[in-house]
């Protein structure tokens, strides 16, 4: 005891400050390391999410003038970093102009949580998994292509004027009838919302990602651009190869086959209402009028 007390009587006086400092205020430390966690985490997926977009170059390029502006700081380049200076203060209004499609894919993907999902029947729910796997079988037998999206709580249809209006039952032969080549609407997709088709002829948005094959057809950068912006699912079906794809939240899975198709929706079908044989939001009910 007395060799610790002369050891502590010889150790500089801002340990013990420091020592009384951390005792006192514990907590403020706490949330500034829980902070600190969150906001390396949230910068991570940030960058992750923006090194597949075209944002990308527009975010080494301003981590670049960021750097450039901290190296004339420092070397006391009064007017360039002036200028720079004044290139930052903007910087805000620029992101949002610059990343604006991000970030309502950002705001999209938050907004399609499933705490927001509308419940439909179990009977309903099978019967248009039902169509759609029938469908898809059918037309990849015969190599049509086609393009399918199942509408969840977000419609996509507000943003597409120049698609076909129709109010149909979704069944097999509906869509096969669609997609027959000699067809005035072949073209585009289709939207199933609930059990029902409500619009062909749909042209969706391609997706902006740049790391994808360069020989992935427009049907299936279609069907990652919409999923990416909505809690659609997409069942594409190449024209070329007859392989069977469905899209998820922007992500792409090919071939499948039927079977593996109808695996997937009845899955959807099952995680997204816990205790209930529902769809949920990825099969809502359509809007009434």
């Amino acid at each position: 005891m007395i060799a610790d007390a002369a050891i502590a009587s010889e150790l500089p006086a801002w340990i013990f400050e420091l020592r009384a400092w951390v005792v006192r205020d514990w907590d403020w430390i706490l949330r500034a390391v829980i902070e600190i966690l969150l906001l390396a985490v949230g910068i991570y997926y940030a960058f992750t999410y923006l090194q597949r977009t075209r944002g990308w170059p527009v975010v080494v390029g301003f981590l670049s003038l960021l750097a450039i502006t901290l190296v004339t700081e420092l070397l006391h380049l009064k007017v360039i970093n002036w200028l720079l200076q004044a290139v930052f203060a903007f910087s805000v209004l620029a992101i949002l102009i610059l990343f604006q499609p991000e970030l309502r894919r950002l705001l999209a993907r938050l907004g399609n949580l499933p705490v927001f999902s509308t419940p439909l029947e179990e009977r309903q729910c099978r019967q248009c998994i039902d169509a759609v796997v029938t469908a898809a079988g059918n037309l990849s037998a015969k190599r049509v292509g086609a393009l399918i999206l199942i509408e969840g709580n977000v419609d996509v249809h507000h943003d597409l004027p120049d698609a076909v209006s129709i109010d149909c039952l979704a069944t097999a032969e509906m869509l096969e009838t669609i997609f027959f080549p000699n067809n005035p609407v072949h073209d585009g997709g289709v939207i199933i919302r609930g059990d029902r088709i409500t619009r062909a002829a749909c042209i969706f948005p391609l997706t902006e990602r740049q790391d994808l094959q360069a020989t992935l057809g427009t049907r299936h950068r279609a069907a990652m651009g919409v999923t990416e912006e909505s809690d659609a699912i997409a069942v594409v079906i190449s024209e070329e190869t007859g392989d069977i794809s469905y899209c998820h939240k922007g992500t792409l899975q090919r071939p499948v086959t039927a079977a593996q198709l109808r695996e997937f929706l009845m899955a959807q079908q099952m995680t997204q209402q816990p205790g209930e044989a529902t769809m949920g939001g990825t099969f809502g009910n359509p809007p009434r009028a």
